[in-house]
């Protein structure tokens, strides 16, 4: 396991992909801040086990990115004291309207559904970002169901208003990698009779990242302004940069 992953990943027993996004070199020479914003798969399997190490991250604010059905089906985090929950959906279309082609290109199968998700999402990866902005939600944690997609594209773009390099935030995208690896053991230990999880559930190859930073500038100019087309204000992405910025 490659060294970085060790210091980003705080693990839980159930929850594979949950880590911290800070620690990169951001806009200035400045680094993004550590403890701040974390991202993880669903919050649901937080169980007692998990309990304390949980409440000692001092989270404020869960940003769940799920569809109301997944919610309803999985359930939300645990309650915990002065944690607040916020559900927000970015509307976009189920992948089984498009499936992937088993042989084709998997990191553009990814990179296309990811633009129709920023195409069709712009007022929830708007809403989730502007809370991201404001400083007295922190310590937050976004997630999805894997924690690579949905969650995927918000942490991408703060990472890149924040002045990371786009190599740097493939690489960090990349890691869900191996928390896919091991949800899948843990699925065929404790649900051996369960479906095959079909490989764009799985992978997060960082080229698909790539491809979605470059093509959103392309589109929009800039990261900020994309962001700024879906809603997000001026003041908001420099609170974003105040608080996220050491």
């Amino acid at each position: 396991m490659d060294a970085i992953e060790v210091t980003r990943r705080i693990p839980f027993s159930a929850t594979f992909n949950f880590r911290d996004v800070g620690g990169y070199r951001g806009r200035d020479g400045r680094t993004v801040r550590t403890g701040r914003l974390y991202r993880s798969d669903s919050l649901h399997r937080i169980g007692d086990p998990d309990r304390d190490a949980f409440a000692a991250l001092g989270v404020r604010t869960v940003i769940d990115l799920r569809r109301p059905s997944e919610v309803e089906r999985d359930g939300r985090v645990p309650d915990f004291d002065g944690l607040t929950y916020r559900h927000i959906h970015p509307e976009h279309a189920e992948w089984g309207e498009q499936p992937y082609q088993p042989g084709g290109d998997l990191a553009r199968y990814l990179a296309d559904r990811y633009a129709d998700l920023a195409r069709t999402g712009t007022a929830g990866l708007a809403e989730a970002i502007s809370l991201i902005a404001e400083g007295a939600n922190a310590p937050v944690v976004v997630h999805c169901v894997a924690g690579k997609d949905r969650t995927g594209i918000v942490c991408g773009l703060t990472l890149a208003v924040l002045g990371v390099n786009d190599a740097e935030i493939a690489a960090d995208y990349a890691l869900s990698n191996e928390a896919s690896r091991q949800y899948s053991a843990w699925v065929a230990a404790t649900l051996p009779d369960a479906a095959k999880v079909p490989a764009p559930f799985l992978a997060s190859p960082a080229e698909t990242m790539l491809l979605f930073l470059a093509e959103i500038r392309e589109g929009h100019g800039s990261v900020d302004d994309y962001l700024r087309t879906a809603g997000v204000t001026d003041d908001q992405l420099t609170a974003l940069r105040t608080h996220l910025l050491d």
